[in-house]
């Protein structure tokens, strides 16, 4: 009897604390990708929408740039002070040509650069390496300036017998090196974010992406082993250094910038480009304008998908000394971002001066200041 006399004040002690009163709030529930509260962080903002210094854009996409309005394009362009774009998706032979008949028409050859694309699909026909070096100089003699390979091209491309293609195939040798004769530079990519072949679980910095897009998720050798993949990449640089090989997303090691920089030794005739990573710079500052300094010759201004509303957070990352700032795809980066405050000297190197050592034919005079 006493033991049920001592309780009796806890229990009503819960009950009441369990009741709610009409004063308070239901308690509020939410999936953890729901979860992006505003910074209370009162901290000076800048809005950078047009960059200090024209720029050149290294990484862009444009399927339908044979009936593509370019005068839209260009005024786009003009709004954030890109003097020059790339479009990596010139895909080879007539539809090329197509594309080069566009941009004479409306007079802009010298603001759009065209780089081509080869099938790899077909390699194991026993012309593959002749007709891909025609297309090659075909392309060449069309206007093209370089080469893109896709991701796709050494992950999921299989051969005749269902066998992934390795992009460091020594079929493929010839027309790396045909690249580098005509001045051509290839930017390649190669594999993904190495998060994406870690197990999902609460360890995974990338939780979030492959949560809400779970196409992206791989598995250790699904297709192969992430540092296969990438040592492919490598194997080729090394092989062919009469060219010049342009690894997109910072190689994929933005993340590990002491590494990347021990491949930039090891690899002169390697460069990266930012494309899609800089989050990754953003929250880094010290380490990011450290590698910038000593590396400064060696990385290219690009974005990847052509999405005008978003070059303003590479500005602000590049030139601003903002502090803690979201990136603009929670999903890609949960955490917030700095701007590095680049001095001039190498602002000018990233948005314009390395890409013009690289590109040929590009006129110089246009990005000249008053």
């Amino acid at each position: 009897m006493k033991f049920y006399l001592s309780i009796l004040p806890l229990l009503f002690c819960v009950l009441a604390f369990g009741q709610n009163d009409e004063n308070t709030e239901p308690e509020l529930r939410m999936d953890f990708e729901d979860y992006d509260p505003p910074s209370t962080l009162v901290v000076p903002e800048h809005e950078i929408l047009s960059a200090k210094f024209p720029f050149l854009d290294v990484h862009s996409h444009h399927w339908r740039m044979a009936e593509q309005d370019l005068d839209k394009l260009i005024r786009q362009m003009d709004s954030m002070n890109m003097q020059v774009i790339v479009n990596l998706s010139g895909r080879g032979g007539e539809r090329l040509k197509a594309m080069m008949d566009n941009i004479k028409k409306y007079g802009y050859e010298d603001r759009i650069v065209l780089f081509t694309n080869i099938e790899l699909r077909s390699i194991d026909e026993p012309d593959w390496t002749e007709e891909t070096l025609k297309q090659i100089e075909y392309d060449y003699k069309n206007g093209a300036k370089g080469l893109k390979i896709y991701k796709s091209q050494g992950m999921t491309n299989l051969d005749s017998k269902g066998n992934r293609i390795k992009i460091d195939d020594p079929r493929i040798d010839p027309i790396w090196a045909r690249c580098g004769e005509l001045g051509m530079p290839i930017l390649i990519h190669s594999a993904d974010p190495k998060s994406f072949w870690a197990p999902h679980d609460e360890n995974n910095e990338r939780w979030l992406e492959l949560k809400t897009r779970p196409n992206r998720k791989r598995g250790p050798d699904n297709p192969a082993p992430w540092e296969t993949i990438i040592g492919e990449q490598h194997h080729i640089i090394k092989k062919h250094p009469n060219t010049n090989f342009i690894a997109a997303h910072m190689g994929w090691f933005p993340n590990d910038l002491k590494k990347l920089g021990e491949l930039l030794d090891e690899m002169p005739n390697m460069y990266v480009e930012i494309g899609a990573v800089i989050a990754e710079l953003g929250r880094q500052p010290r380490m990011a304008n450290r590698f910038l300094e000593k590396y400064q010759d060696r990385v290219l201004f690009g974005k990847d998908s052509y999405k005008p509303a978003e070059y303003p957070t590479y500005f602000r990352v590049l030139e601003s000394d903002d502090e803690y700032f979201p990136y603009y795809k929670r999903y890609h980066a949960f955490w917030k971002m700095y701007g590095l405050d680049l001095p001039d000297h190498i602002l000018e190197k990233l948005y314009y001066k390395n890409a013009l050592k690289l590109i040929q034919g590009v006129d110089t005079e246009q990005f000249k200041r008053d």
